[in-house]
Parts: C-alpha cells; sequence; structure tokens
C-alpha cells in the first residue's frame, strides 16, 4: 500500500519511524509552542500576576484537548486497522464520524463555559486578584475549541495518509501566527491577558481550517466523506465513536494527568506560598505540556507502524517499532533534563524577572522538577504503545497510577515531609513509581 512515500507494507521500520518522527516531533512542539508564547508575553506584558491567572485556565485546555487526543487516538488506529485491510470506505466513515461527533460534545461543553465563566474561575481555585483575567481569558479562548478538535483528530489521519510534513505544518504555520497576534495584541494594544486568549483563538482556528481542508480537498486515501442521518446511522455512528473513545481512552486519562498535577499542585503552591508560588509553577507549567508531547510524539509516530502491523500480525515489526519507541524517549527525555537541571534561570527568564518572587522559586525548583522527566516521557510513550494494540485496560491502569493513585498522595505528603523540595518533586516521585510498576510486570511476564 504505498501512500506518497511511506509504505506501510514494504519499508522497513526505522526508516517508516524516521519519517513520521521528525515531522510529527516538529509538529507537537509547535503546538506547546503556541501555549509557551503566551506565557512569556503574559509574563513580560503583564507580569507574574497574569502567568498565575493563565495557569488556572491550564486544566480546562488540558481536559479539552485530552478529549481530541482520545478521539484522534482511538480514530487513528480503527482506521489503520481497516486500512491494512484495505476497507477504505469504512475507515473514510470513521473519520468523519469521529470529527463531527467530537465537534459537537465541544461545542457543548465551550457554550457552557462562556455562560458561566466566573462559576469555572472559581471552581479552579482562582483567588479575587486573579479572576477577572480568569474570567477574560475563559470566554475568548473557548470558541476556538470546536476548530481545535479538527486540528487534533485530522493530524493523526493525515499522517496516516502519508502527509506527515503537512500536517507538520499544520501545527507550524498557527504558531508562528500566534507569535505575531500576541505581539500585536499584548504590547501595541495592550489587551493583557485578554488579548493572549485572542491571539491564540485566531491560531487555533487557522490550523483547524487547514486540517479540514485537506481531509476534504487534498486527501490520498483516507478523508471525508457523507454519513446518513437515518436513526440506523446515527446509533452506527455513535457506535463507532464509543469505539473510538475507548481505545484512546487513556489518552484522555493522560491529559487529565497534566490537568490533576495542574490543578492540584496549584492549590498546593497557593497553600504554602500565595500567588507568587502559583507564578512559580505557572511558569513550569507552560514547560509540562512539552514534556508530554516529546512522550507523545514518538507514540504518535510509532502508533501507526504498530497498529498496522497488529492489524494483519505482523510480530517481527511490531518488537521493531517497540524498541525504536523506547530508545527515543530516553533520548529526548535525557535532552528536555539536561535543560531544566543545568539552565533553570534562562528558562525562567523567558517569563518574568528572575530576581520577581516568582522567578526565584521556580529557579530553586526546576532542577528538582528535571529528575522526573525522563520517567514522564518514557511513561507516556510507553502508554501510547499499549494504546496501539487494544490493550485498553493496561494503558488505563497506568495512566490511572500515575495521575491519581500515586501523584495527589505525593503532592500531600512530599511538601509536608520536605517542605518547598516537597512540591517539586512530587511529580518525579509518581512518574518514577509508574515507571518501575511496568518494569516489574515486564519482567514477570518475561519469567513466565
Amino acid at each position: 500500500m504505498n501512500r506518497d512515500n511511506i509504505d506501510f507494507n514494504n519499508d522497513k521500520v526505522s526508516t517508516i519511524f524516521r519519517k513520521l518522527l521528525i515531522p510529527t516531533l516538529l509538529g507537537a512542539l509547535s503546538i506547546c509552542a503556541v501555549t509557551a508564547i503566551d506565557g512569556i508575553f503574559i509574563g513580560h506584558g503583564v507580569g507574574e500576576i497574569g502567568v498565575a491567572a493563565v495557569n488556572i485556565i491550564v486544566p480546562i485546555y488540558q481536559i479539552m484537548a485530552g478529549f481530541g487526543l482520545m478521539v484522534g487516538v482511538g480514530c487513528s488506529v480503527a482506521t489503520s486497522i481497516h486500512l491494512s485491510k484495505n476497507k477504505i470506505k469504512t475507515a473514510k466513515l470513521n473519520v468523519t464520524q469521529a470529527i463531527t461527533i467530537a465537534s459537537i460534545v465541544v461545542a457543548l461543553i465551550a457554550l457552557l463555559l462562556i455562560i458561566f465563566p466566573r462559576f469555572f474561575g472559581m471552581a479552579l481555585g482562582a483567588s479575587p486578584t486573579l479572576l477577572p483575567q480568569v474570567k477574560d481569558y475563559i470566554i475568548w479562548i473557548m470558541p476556538s475549541f470546536v476548530f481545535q478538535m479538527w486540528s487534533m483528530i485530522g493530524l493523526f489521519i493525515i499522517r496516516l495518509d502519508g502527509s506527515p510534513k503537512y500536517a507538520m505544518w499544520c501545527n507550524i504555520i498557527p504558531a508562528s501566527l500566534n507569535v505575531l497576534l500576541d505581539w500585536v495584541f499584548i504590547f501595541p494594544l495592550g489587551m493583557g491577558v485578554k488579548g493572549a486568549a485572542i491571539a491564540t483563538s485566531i491560531s487555533i482556528i487557522f490550523g483547524g481550517l487547514m486540517a479540514l481542508y485537506y481531509l476534504l480537498f487534498a486527501y490520498k486515501n483516507i478523508g471525508l466523506t457523507w454519513i446518513k442521518w437515518s436513526k440506523k446511522s446515527i446509533m452506527l455512528s455513535l457506535r463507532n465513536f464509543g469505539y473510538h473513545c475507548k481505545i484512546g481512552s487513556s489518552t484522555l486519562l493522560g491529559e487529565l494527568t497534566l490537568a490533576v498535577l495542574v490543578f492540584t499542585g496549584n492549590l498546593v503552591f497557593m497553600h504554602y506560598l500565595g500567588d507568587a508560588g502559583v507564578g512559580a509553577y505557572g511558569i513550569a507549567c507552560y514547560y509540562m505540556p512539552f514534556f508530554f508531547m516529546v512522550g507523545n510524539a514518538i507514540a504518535q509516530s510509532a502508533q501507526p507502524i504498530i497498529s498496522f502491523n497488529y492489524g494483519i500480525e505482523r510480530w517481527k515489526e511490531i518488537e521493531d517499532a517497540r524498541r525504536l519507541l523506547l530508545i527515543y524517549s530516553l533520548i529526548g527525555g535525557a535532552i528536555v533534563a539536561a535543560l531544566f537541571l543545568f539552565f533553570p534561570k534562562e528558562l525562567v527568564l523567558l517569563f518574568v524577572d528572575a530576581n520577581s518572587q516568582a522567578g526565584e522559586i521556580a529557579i530553586k525548583g526546576f532542577p528538582y522538577l528535571a529528575s522526573g522527566i525522563i520517567f514522564f516521557i518514557l511513561n507516556v510513550a510507553i502508554i501510547g504503545y499499549y494504546q496501539s494494540i487494544e490493550q485498553i485496560k493496561q494503558a488505563t491502569w497506568l495512566v490511572l497510577l500515575r495521575g491519581f493513585i500515586v501523584l495527589i498522595p505525593c503532592f500531600i505528603l512530599l511538601p509536608m515531609l520536605f517542605g518547598e523540595i516537597g512540591m517539586w518533586i512530587a511529580m518525579p516521585v509518581a512518574e518514577f513509581i509508574t515507571l518501575g510498576v511496568v518494569a516489574v510486570k515486564r519482567v514477570v511476564k518475561i519469567r513466565n
């Protein structure tokens, strides 16, 4: 099956993986750049209070992104298997059902948040000082999330269709647009946090339209198709959508892990260190999506290879892809960890003055945070592997372990034992324990 210059049937696994990884990684990092650029401009244009206010909203963003990734992963796995069996029409129908239903669900959620921004801002832990800016950000960012669904789900399919470079540009162009618009709205126009939200919304909308254009007019084998609106067709669409969600559910839980990490951390840092502590933690939270996206990009590069070969039971190729997934996760984790270990001041300076209260707290904390980055990236990639071979229970268990069962107690207990250091090592300890469980289970399986 030849699609552009990627042949899943005949090319070597290492060749396909390399062709997918570079544009996927660059595209994923561009998504993170959209968020980070907001923080950089807000930090210098509004100050640490602006950074703290936007960080209050991060759990909402993570939940929305998690929903899109859940549907995207599930749809991509199902579509890969259909393609391996040459069921092109069924593959196209799955893609159309996924994008249509996801758009409707997100539109309803976004409308609810726009109507009640104060309620949701307070529920997320905004202080009276932060609440006005939190409300502004919610109102102006939410309309873009329907377009984000088009982009998030679409990019999985665009890569599977043999166009990873186009998928990369669907991320890089909106990120570049966001740089320009952030500067315009925050500095010359002086619109502060509200301006950052508008700039991000416009860039997300542009990326969603690029993905939609490909699926409608530029696809090779997999694009959108007409779906019937009879009762039987709607029930079939809901059934397929439910299957996509089941396959990708651990990805949603993975994003919820980030949401829990941010939300719980905000509460803990607010309790011990006040608004400045939340500002410091907010700087770290602008970088955490980079950790996730490195692991996720590696997993997404391996996923179509693994799922395609899983559909036709070629086990050696699956093993080769898994080995590459682990090797690149280790390399990526080591590079990112080194940045946080050796250059904490430079990373903080991108957002706030290093001599500010929030800056000083973040500079002291980043080296401790660095100790968990390799484990974080490895866990994300391993969970992606289990999704690719439809081992949903195993993937879900690992996500629950790292994001809820271990992480929350770490955030509660470690600050009580180690003070400020304990807040920063909560994530590393949780990720280390999770990876330890994976290793032990693997050893037990091999011995049996």
